[in-house]
Order: structure tokens, then C-alpha cells, then sequence
């Protein structure tokens, strides 16, 4: 039987991205740099709005563990999707759009009423990325979506922050642990957004009660999650609850540490014209890294590279080339003999 490196569970969202002024935003009364959960009917009114000022920038299937495994996938790691969509246009397109980079998911024989799930990504100037999401049927995602054969197969579980919103996902998290726990599956988590730290905090301890393996954030979020701002103090409470964990800096890189060391990676000086998709794609990276058994140093350096070369371009993904290219280029750096 087919291995498979990585299983993640996550959200089916079909990202449109706009840009905007902060001056949209303001007059909207939306939260800058923040996901918010929204309506259909108030997403399709903002969705209209946009229309009238600007073309869609990109349209692309997204999530942010889906994005993630894109990343991975494009590395060349092996990865499946658990996830839920509607039998409608967005679904098969969300389907079409993770099977053509080579990720397989469980929606093959699922056919569901209802809407797939759509996240309207607003670019500032600034790069900031401010999202309004509709669930739609991701909303559902339940334990009916796992499918354990392959988290028993699986090297790594990867779930995803953005699903403590749900009692029923939160259900479909726990029995996925339960799964990989009992099968030496080795558990990966990202926080995804500050505002599930901020709002649903209860739900990110869910994920990691009983300890994790691998951890990513970014500074605001182990901020709240520490209550501290210095990033070595908020490392090593991590460090409780995760045997390896991942704090991204923005511009300035990331501290990583698995409790024997610490490594500083460096950030990568870029233009940067749209910031959405780089905490994504700096996990999918070094989960590539984890799974081929790189350095600590070797990972990061793969992760901060990849997540600068994204936010020099709009929407959340880099091209297969893209990533081939960078992988080439990196493996004569120091740290990767």
C-alpha cells in the first residue's frame, strides 16, 4: 500500500483575492489582518462591492492546512486531505485544484447538498492580508470526513487552527489524535490565525492537551497564547505542549526550537505585495524538511525562503517551478550538508 507523508484536516475554501485600501476597510468596519467568520449574503455583498473597483486578483483552492499541503506536495512530499465540499462548481473545482498538485482527498465518492465554503482575501498596500470567510459546508466537517486508514499510514497528522470554530470538527480532531496516537502517527498543529487564539483559545488547547509534535505560530499569536511578547520566554512555554516548535517573524524570520536547541533563522529580504499564504506555506515547507529528514537549520532556511518568495507574489501559492527551482538553489547552502 501507497505511503503517505503527511494527512492533514482542514477547512475547503475557495480563496478570491482583492485588493483594497485601508480606506475599504475602515469604511466597512472590517478588523485589518484578521479572519472573520461572515454570512453568505454579507460575503456576496462585499464580493459586489469589490467587483465595482477592481478585478479578482486570484482565485485558487485554499484552507489553510490545504495550502500547507500544496506547499508540500510541490516539494514532493506525499499528502492526503481530509476535507469536506458541496456537490456544486466551487466543490469540483476545489477537488480539481488539490488532485492537479498531487493530493489526494476523500471527497472521490461524497456527494453533499449545500454550499462549499469561499474566503474573500482583501490585500492592503501594506501586503496585510484581511479575511472574510463563509464556511458554507466546511462548516460540517465532521469524523464521517476522517479517514483513518490513512492517518494510521500516515508519517504526520497536520490539523488545522481554524477548524476550533465547530463543535462537530473539534469531535473529528480529537478522534483523529485518538487515531494517530494509536498508530505512532506524529502530530502536527498550526494556530492559523490570531483570532482563534484570541477568540477560541479553549479550541487550540484541545488540539494540543496530551502534547503535540510539532507547533507553528506566529508572534502575536504565542503572544496571546503566553501572555508574554518576548519570543525566548514564549518559546519555552510552548515547548510545554509541543516537542518542536515553529515562531514566525515576519520579515524577521523565525525561532525555532525542539527543547535540546534553538536555531534563528534568518529572514529574506523581499518586496512584499501580499502576505496571504506565507504562515501556510513556511509549515508546508518545513513539514517537507521534517519528513526528509533535514536539519533543524536546513528546515528553516527551506520555510523562510519559500514564505518570502510567496509574499512577493498575490495569493497563497508559488508554481511547481517556483518551488523546484528554490529547492535547487538551497541545497547548495551550508546548512543542507
Amino acid at each position: 500500500m501507497e505511503s503517505i507523508d503527511i494527512v492533514g484536516i482542514g477547512n475547503a475554501l475557495v480563496d478570491q483575492e482583492f485588493e483594497v485600501t485601508d480606506q475599504f476597510l475602515l469604511q466597512h468596519q472590517i478588523e485589518k489582518g484578521m479572519m472573520t467568520l461572515i454570512e453568505d449574503s454579507e460575503q456576496e455583498r462585499l464580493i459586489a462591492e469589490l467587483a465595482k473597483r477592481g478585478e479578482l486578483k486570484k482565485q485558487s483552492g485554499g484552507g489553510s492546512a490545504a495550502n500547507s499541503l500544496v506547499g508540500f506536495a510541490q516539494f514532493g512530499g506525499k499528502a492526503f486531505y481530509c476535507c469536506k465540499v458541496a456537490d456544486d462548481h466551487a466543490g469540483k473545482f476545489y477537488c480539481e485544484d488539490l488532485e492537479n498538485v498531487g493530493i489526494t482527498t476523500n471527497t472521490g465518492s461524497q456527494k453533499h447538498e449545500g454550499k462549499t465554503g469561499r474566503c474573500l482575501v482583501m490585500v492592503t498596500p501594506d501586503a496585510e492580508r484581511t479575511m472574510r470567510t463563509y464556511l458554507g459546508i466546511t462548516a460540517d466537517l465532521s469524523i464521517a470526513e476522517l479517514d483513518e486508514d490513512a492517518i494510521a499510514r500516515a508519517e504526520y497528522l497536520y490539523i488545522e487552527g481554524y477548524l476550533v470554530t465547530s463543535p462537530v470538527a473539534r469531535e473529528a480532531i480529537a478522534r483523529a489524535k485518538e487515531v494517530a496516537r494509536a498508530n505512532g502517527t506524529k502530530i502536527a498543529m498550526t494556530c492559523s490565525d490570531p483570532a482563534m487564539v484570541k477568540y477560541f483559545g479553549d479550541g487550540i488547547q484541545e488540539i494540543l492537551a496530551g502534547g503535540v509534535d510539532v507547533m507553528f505560530c506566529n508572534q502575536e499569536e504565542a503572544r496571546i497564547l503566553t501572555g508574554t511578547d518576548d519570543v525566548q520566554e514564549a518559546l519555552q512555554q510552548l515547548q510545554r505542549h509541543a516537542k518542536l516548535v515553529a515562531i514566525t517573524l515576519g520579515k524577521d524570520g523565525a525561532l525555532l526550537g525542539d527543547g535540546v536547541r534553538q536555531v534563528a533563522v534568518p529572514g529574506v529580504p523581499v518586496k512584499a505585495v501580499d502576505t496571504n499564504g506565507a504562515g501556510d506555506m513556511f509549515a508546508g515547507a518545513m513539514m517537507y524538511g521534517l519528513t526528509r529528514d533535514y536539519s533543524l537549520a536546513a528546515c528553516g532556511l527551506l520555510a523562510s525562503h519559500a514564505a518570502a518568495t510567496v509574499v512577493a507574489n498575490f495569493g497563497p501559492r508559488l508554481t511547481l517551478d517556483q518551488q523546484q527551482q528554490l529547492l535547487i538553489k538551497l541545497q547548495h547552502q551550508p546548512e543542507f550538508n
